[in-house]
């Protein structure tokens, strides 16, 4: 099992070209299931043993330790995609997980802030010093282009035409898209790049990352949630807010601006448009608004005949 299992690493890491967070998710979800093997089921199993009233026992387990829905609905489909790997390379003969059930999960409405929200958490950040202006412009640069935390600490100075006023993004799956910079964004960019000073005995590829830590080198996700944290704070803002609310909010006001939904799924680098859809929920203003301009019931004051047929 755990020659299969390292297998299947691989071929995720090399083939699939997997994201670090991807390979990490799917090396924890597995190691769940050999916990299970040899804590409850009395020790790992072959691969070819694995059977299906094996992995619903283990289903039962996830249910019993209080796991959330969406977790396991996430760990069962990680051992769909693991069997179907090892049905592939002849290491099993059939996959046990095919038939295994996903619990329906509610969909939660993604957190966002409002304009008024936006605009204070991108003012909290000191402009009088170089950390203050790299936060702003990372700050700018996610709203402005609705980067995932991962896409935007990965940017490279070479990635941003800033006469094209565009982004080169590596989005999940190291699929690339090319995103917009407002005004704003570029602004805090050009001020950031005048005070960036990176390390230079580290390597090129870190030389180039657009936002850098206090060492001249790349941020991580983790810093730029703990700055985040802090910024949140100054703002007299929510706690709950994450690096991943700035690109709800960044959905939320295109749509409700009169954006497409098929724009704002090629700005976020959606594969489906199902995806997209849940930020439709906010868009109500705007239909109301469409609605009183369209129907020609919607408003206007009753006649008095109307109002006594009322």
């Amino acid at each position: 099992m755990q020659a299969a299992i390292e297998r299947f690493e691989r071929y995720l890491r090399i083939e699939r070209n997997a994201s670090p967070l991807t390979l990490k998710s799917y090396a924890d979800d597995l190691e769940c299931l050999l916990i299970y093997f040899r804590e409850q089921a009395g020790g790992v199993p072959e691969p070819e043993a694995v059977h299906i009233a094996l992995l619903r026992g283990y289903v039962s387990y996830l249910h019993a330790c209080g796991y959330k829905r969406s977790t396991i609905a996430r760990r069962l489909a990680c051992l769909r995609t693991f069997f179907r790997f090892c049905c592939r390379e002849g290491i099993c003969p059939t996959n046990p997980a095919k038939a295994l059930r996903t619990p329906r999960a509610g969909r939660k409405l993604p957190h966002f802030l409002t304009t008024e929200q936006v605009a204070r958490l991108l003012e909290a950040p000191p402009a009088n010093e170089p950390a203050g202006l790299r936060d702003r412009a990372m700050l700018e640069t996610t709203y402005s282009a609705g980067l995932r935390v991962a896409e935007l600490v990965g940017l490279n100075l070479s990635d941003w035409d800033r006469d094209a006023g565009v982004l080169r993004v590596r989005g999940k799956g190291r699929k690339e898209r090319v995103s917009p910079v407002g005004s704003y964004a570029t602004r805090a960019l050009d001020r950031w790049l005048e005070v960036r000073i990176p390390d230079s005995t580290a390597s090129a590829e870190e030389q180039d990352a657009m936002f850098l830590n206090r060492f001249g080198r790349r941020l991580t996700t983790r810093s730029v949630g703990r700055l985040l944290k802090d910024h949140l704070q100054t703002a007299g803002l929510e706690q709950i807010t994450s690096p991943h609310t700035l690109r709800h909010s960044f959905a939320t006001h295109l749509l409700d601006g009169g954006a497409d939904l098929r724009s704002v799924q090629e700005l976020l680098g959606h594969k489906s448009l199902t995806t997209t859809q849940i930020y439709t929920h906010v868009s109500t203003r705007r239909l109301r608004e469409t609605y009183e301009k369209s129907h020609p019931h919607a408003s206007g004051s009753l006649s008095n005949d109307q109002a006594a047929a009322g």
